[in-house]
């Protein structure tokens, strides 16, 4: 059942858009960006218009989901085009290549959200995020993006009860960044990389894994799992078909992090630096 705070944290994110004449969504289709679009329309209506990004960093699959939500919720869509591949500063991936992946993003979208007629431009950020280390909140927040869940104080757990209070039936979904974020800071990132590091995530959802990551050093591939699906794993998955399978991608290497999946983990080595 949701909780007291869910409906009153609700209550309040319907009066902020209340308060906006019409809002442009930067929306990936995650469960962040999904509420923050379901109400906006509820409240906006045709006011409200949610964008997707579409780069090498966003899965074909994950983009076949945010048009099936989008559509299911009523708003409308659009995709535009993003070109972070084109920048050094980006595919070098320094630590702070979050914030030139936003910083493209918000360059792209505010113009757009001008040229329409959208006063704002608001994306899914939450208050959560505000405390691990995401340069691109800067980014978007240096091009005039309001952060309406992070705004009022939402957590990533609160984000999921008023989802499911507003029978969103993806109030449950996996986070899943861009893809970027598999690797270690200062492997340069292409596109060859993206889509084998994303086909390897593709695979092992199909055989019933949904919260995981697949990160990527140079030629190995190392798969993270929630520590309690870790046994289970390495006694019913088929383990040469598997690495049969990422080699087939283009790994040469495939192993198993015993410490199992956790948010945002490639960003320790910032905190063993500091």
């Amino acid at each position: 059942m949701p909780t007291l705070t869910a409906e009153k944290k609700l209550t309040q994110l319907q009066k902020l858009f209340s308060q906006m004449d019409r809002a442009l969504i930067a929306y990936s289709g995650g469960v962040d960006s999904t509420l923050v679009a379901k109400i906006a329309y509820d409240v906006l209506g045709d006011r409200a218009l949610a964008v997707t990004a579409v780069s090498p960093s966003l899965l074909p699959e994950e983009l076949i989901d945010a048009e099936e939500q989008a559509a299911e919720i009523g708003i409308k869509q659009e995709l535009v085009e993003t070109q972070e591949m084109d920048n050094p500063d980006y595919t070098s991936n320094p630590v702070n290549r979050c914030y030139f992946c936003k910083s493209e993003l918000h360059d792209t979208l505010k113009p757009l959200a001008i040229a329409r007629g959208y006063g704002y431009v608001v994306d899914g950020v939450n208050a959560d995020d505000l405390h691990d280390y995401r340069p691109g909140i800067q980014a978007a927040k240096e091009r005039g993006a309001r952060s309406p869940l992070a705004e009022l104080g939402v957590s990533k757990l609160e984000v999921r009860e008023i989802s499911r209070l507003l029978r969103l039936k993806w109030w449950d979904k996996p986070a899943q960044p861009c893809l970027s974020s598999r690797f270690p800071y200062g492997e340069e990132i292409t596109i060859a990389k993206l889509q084998r590091v994303g086909r390897a995530e593709v695979y092992l959802r199909k055989l019933g894994y949904q919260n995981l990551r697949v990160r990527s050093q140079e030629d190995t591939a190392k798969i993270e799992l929630p520590p309690n699906k870790i046994k289970q794993f390495v006694q019913n998955i088929d383990l040469p078909e598997l690495v049969a399978k990422f080699q087939e991608l283009g790994f040469l290497y495939v192993t198993l992090d015993l410490e199992g999946y956790r948010s945002g983990k490639l960003n320790q080595v910032l905190e063993i630096k500091n």
